[in-house]
């Protein structure tokens, strides 16, 4: 089955980066190689998003101090470990630091080639939901202090007699806040307003 996505490939063995090279490339894949862990860091800053593919064992940095340098950075990527015979451990170690799964050598292509698919897609999904919960929070920070209190109301189930006797003011004016809260936060109702309000943090499901 053809795949589609960015890989890159970590690793100190030339026959094995080749190897994965003419795998994950003819699977249809954007592969990029790495011999070392710091070249691939060097130049993280610019890659787009994709999965990547290390070995756990490499001179200067190994694969678990790779993990340790990608969970300090602003840039989440999947990794999938690849490991030796008896590498076990650091290859648990590795998941405690992040990988999302690991690869005993000698691996079934086709293992590796669904891994790589299924990481794509969870990392896609992940994308739209930060993507999400970033726009939703730039909603609630465009409202002011008085529409974030008639908020908080409106999701406690308040009705607009309630909130404007809560806040000392009239329900004309909690009705003007009611519409400008429902404009700003693109709700058309109040359900959705209220699913917002749990996505963005105000409210707790």
């Amino acid at each position: 089955m053809s795949q589609t996505g960015n890989v890159y490939v970590i690793d100190d063995d030339p026959a094995m980066r080749d190897s994965l090279d003419f795998l994950l490339s003819a699977a249809g894949f954007n592969v990029s190689l790495f011999d070392n862990a710091s070249a691939f860091l060097k130049d993280l800053p610019d890659l787009a998003p994709g999965c990547v593919v290390s070995d756990v064992r490499m001179p200067g940095m190994d694969g678990i101090d790779l993990l340790r340098q990608l969970k300090q950075g602003p840039k989440t990527l999947p990794v999938i470990i690849m490991t030796g015979h008896g590498d076990i451990p650091l290859a648990v170690e590795a998941m405690k630091l992040g990988a999302i799964d690991f690869l005993e050598k000698p691996f079934e292509d086709e293992r590796l080639v669904v891994m790589i698919g299924a990481a794509l897609g969870q990392a896609a999904s992940h994308q739209k939901d930060e993507a999400a919960v970033a726009d939703v929070a730039s909603r609630i920070a465009s409202l002011s202090p008085r529409e974030r209190q008639v908020v908080d109301g409106l999701v406690a189930g308040l009705s607009n007699k309630q909130i404007a006797r809560d806040y000392n003011i009239s329900p004309r004016t909690v009705e003007v806040y009611r519409a400008n809260v429902m404009t700003k936060m693109q709700a058309g109702s109040i359900s959705e307003l209220v699913r917002l309000a749990i996505r963005g943090g105000i409210l707790k499901d």
